[in-house]
């Protein structure tokens, strides 16, 4: 009997652990989604996100008027959709974020990234701490500037908080020996 409750420890461990390694959902454009249509201001968009590594990104768009494209920073600023490091055409197409840096996409549709239907995702590293970020001075003469971060937790941010909590729990019960 020993033998199977140490396996449903280690089964209880393994998956909590596996849990905290996903990372949070993000629609673009949230109830909008990816779209020409409307006022979606997608650099604000992105702006009240903080996004890690393992994170997903969801494009949700009509497929017959919208595509997805990720370009480069100069393919990105110039809205050209020419030759695309990759391209997405399902109409609900899934990003995870594999590395650390800005992720430039665009809609490769004519007219539709001078629209404004782009968006640069800056994949940050995760940490612990609530993700409020502080503004830093553009240059050392601006250190007057400086301002306290937000105390409000970005709600993506504080789920994977929340499966690292829940992480240690069976961690804990191991320790005492449940």
């Amino acid at each position: 009997m020993a033998f199977f409750g140490k396996n449903v420890v280690a089964f209880l461990l393994m998956t909590t652990l596996f849990g905290v390694s996903l990372g949070a959902v993000y629609k673009v454009g949230d109830s909008a989604g990816w779209t020409a249509m409307g006022s979606v201001d997608y650099k604000k968009w992105a702006s009240t996100k903080n996004f890690h590594v393992g994170d997903e990104i969801l494009f949700n768009y009509n497929d017959q008027f919208h595509s997805v494209k990720e370009v480069t920073h100069q393919d990105f600023r110039s809205c050209n959709a020419a030759s695309p490091m990759a391209a997405y055409t399902t109409g609900s197409d899934s990003i995870t974020l594999k590395n650390l840096g800005h992720h430039y996409f665009l809609c490769g549709f004519p007219g539709h990234c001078e629209a404004g239907q782009k968006v640069d995702i800056m994949g940050t590293p995760v940490s612990l701490r609530p993700s409020a970020s502080p503004n830093y001075p553009s240059s050392p003469s601006a250190s007057s500037q400086l301002t306290a971060p937000s105390p409000a937790l970005n709600t993506a941010s504080s789920l994977q908080f929340n499966k690292l909590l829940w992480a240690f729990v069976p961690l804990a019960l191991l320790a005492i020996g449940f």
